[in-house]
């Protein structure tokens, strides 16, 4: 199968090297790797250069946005910037950033997944962080979920879905629309990388509404958006993460924001959770 791979990257110069040294390694090498330098002022950019000139199949291009960590928007803009450099000659497409370590075999891992499943639509491993010297098991979302850092997208999902949203909550809208599709979504739970920087550890304090404010534009209503907020909350073990989810919903519906799914694909996915729920309840 044919990779395409983008790695949106801002200010990765302690990183990058690791995450392009693993997937030069690779048991199924990509065919495309395009790393998308956005506006980084460190020297990500001679890293990656380096490993433009060893290797051709590797592309740099650099982009200028915005210096702030936004979640959604920022990434997804670069990686469509990197999306326009590339043809439609790919099996499957990756979106995947520039902290991570990856196994040798990977992409071959996946391609054996897609192979094995036509109705895959998207997989991945599963991360790992380094606690006190420790590689331990990433809890942000179950082993189930196909985590935003590590996505590779069969062709034919990535097109029914409509590419990526560029608004944070794209990693769970992704794959609750390829559900929408009739895709399914796959993680191997043996397949371990390394999470270099944990997720929302370079987020500002600006960033801290944007979890209520993907669930509206999700369509999820109040309800599930409560029981969403407590659930994560609990999990990080944090009261004002869920005050701060709510006002993010309740700001968005004020605002009137616009909808990232249609009203069928709303019903869908609210249909989806409370299905979820019931199963986990009864």
């Amino acid at each position: 199968m044919d990779f395409y791979i983008i790695i949106p990257a801002h200010n990765e110069e302690n990183t990058i090297g690791l995450t392009l040294e693993s997937l030069v390694n690779q048991t199924l090498l990509p065919k495309h790797l395009v790393v998308v330098n956005d506006n980084s002022s460190d020297n990500t950019n001679n890293i990656i250069s380096a490993f433009t000139e060893k290797y051709n199949w590797i592309s740099l291009i650099n982009i200028t946005s915005s210096n702030e960590h936004i979640p959604g928007a920022k990434v997804i803009n670069a990686f469509y910037k990197g999306l326009e450099i590339l043809d439609e000659n790919y099996d499957v497409i990756c979106k995947y950033d520039a902290d991570i370590i990856f196994p040798k075999n990977y992409l071959e891992s996946i391609a054996k997944l897609f192979k094995r499943n036509t109705k895959i639509g998207i997989a991945g491993g599963i991360p790992f962080v380094n606690k006190k010297n420790t590689w331990v098991f990433e809890t942000v979302a179950s082993k189930n979920h196909v985590r935003g850092p590590i996505k590779s997208y069969r062709k034919k999902c990535f097109i029914d879905i409509g590419g990526l949203k560029k608004s944070v909550g794209w990693d769970s809208i992704d794959v609750l629309l390829a559900q929408y599709y009739g895709w399914k979504v796959k993680t191997n739970k043996d397949l371990h990388v390394k999470h270099l920087k944990p997720t929302g550890k370079t987020y500002s304090k600006h960033t801290k509404y944007l979890r209520g404010e993907a669930l509206y534009k999700m369509r999820f209503g109040f309800i599930l958006t409560l029981i969403a907020s407590i659930k994560s909350a609990l999990k990080k073990r944090s009261f004002s993460y869920f005050f701060n989810s709510m006002i993010g919903f309740f700001k968005a519906k004020k605002e009137n924001q616009s909808f990232i799914v249609n009203e069928d694909q709303g019903r869908f996915i609210r249909h989806l959770h409370w299905t979820n729920i019931r199963k986990k309840v009864f």
